[in-house]
């Protein structure tokens, strides 16, 4: 390939560059394996007969699904339980649908960055980002029923060209996508498309609790807020503006010397002690500029296991 050719082949995959990063983040709902996910297919393509590929822009769909299929197959072989233990499915009601406040709090592919720091190209893939109460749901599908319902219901692909992806038939791919749909009923409302909106929704909430202005709070909270908790060892689930308020008074010291992060793509902030220590990740969907769902991470294991730094 001459210089000229690969000019123009690397013009081609910018213009497609967008488009990728918003599979890959639905994919795996990580901002840095979505990185790597369109890193692996410029790789790809630079190896391939570039000039026999009659339409980049599929054929690059294609080969970013294949590698985030093959990154959430390891992610969950890693996670596999040992054989013979049981696993409850407690989100799933018995119609088969995710009850959105049985959702469970942040997902295992937690992804934290500065706001202040997120690049333009993020910025835009995560105002036109799912809610994170979806991205939680999705951790719950199969890794073929994930790429089938993102491929299919966000990104419009058809059947035909999702079945060789899975190894079914287009019709299996179908049923696949439907179950996939009956499992996210319930949480596929978007939140809001402004980011920064939203982080302004955020930042009144945090300066709310820190002040302990509990009508300021149920404000920002919309009626039905669902706010689940995560010690490790135990869990919480609350519903109610008048609960989630109460919550946000009575833990004003943890927001003292809190931080506004990016969780998953979602506003949120890390709370930290006197001690410069991370207590806690608290998560936020906004959704018509009220606040719908908060996710508090406070499991010490999940949080050593961050880039927590109070910078």
């Amino acid at each position: 390939m001459n210089m000229d050719e690969s000019t123009l082949l690397t013009g081609r995959f910018e213009e497609n560059r967008k488009h990728l990063h918003s599979v890959a983040y639905r994919m795996l709902g990580s901002l840095s394996e979505a990185d790597d996910a369109v890193q692996e297919a410029w790789l790809r393509l630079n190896r391939s007969e570039a000039s026999t590929i009659e339409n980049l822009g599929g054929w690059l769909t294609t080969v970013v699904a294949r590698v985030c299929l093959d990154m959430l197959r390891k992610r969950r072989f890693r996670a596999e339980p040992p054989v013979g233990t049981r696993v409850p499915d407690p989100i799933i009601s018995s119609r088969g649908a995710v009850d959105p406040a049985r959702v469970p709090p942040i997902s295992a592919s937690l992804t934290i960055d500065s706001d202040a720091r997120v690049d333009p190209e993020h910025a835009a893939i995560l105002s036109d980002s799912v809610s994170l109460a979806l991205l939680v749901v999705l951790e719950t599908l199969a890794p073929s029923e994930r790429l089938a319902f993102v491929l299919h219901d966000m990104f419009n692909v058809s059947f035909d060209e999702i079945a060789p992806l899975v190894g079914k038939t287009p019709a299996a791919a179908r049923q696949m996508t439907s179950r996939a749909r009956r499992r996210v009923r319930g949480v596929n409302t978007p939140a809001d498309a402004d980011l920064g909106a939203q982080r302004e929704v955020v930042a009144a909430f945090l300066a709310a609790a820190r002040g302990g202005d509990f009508d300021a709070l149920l404000r920002l909270l919309d009626p039905d807020v669902v706010v689940h908790g995560d010690l490790g060892a135990t869990s919480s689930i609350s519903r109610g503006a008048e609960s989630a308020a109460k919550g946000a008074v009575a833990g004003a010291q943890l927001t003292a010397a809190a931080r506004l992060v990016l969780v998953n793509g979602a506003p949120g902030y890390v709370a930290f002690n006197q001690n410069g220590e991370p207590r806690a990740v608290v998560a936020f969907t906004v959704r018509r500029g009220t606040i719908t769902d908060i996710q508090v991470l406070a499991d010490p294991e999940r949080l050593r296991q961050l880039d927590l730094a109070n910078e």
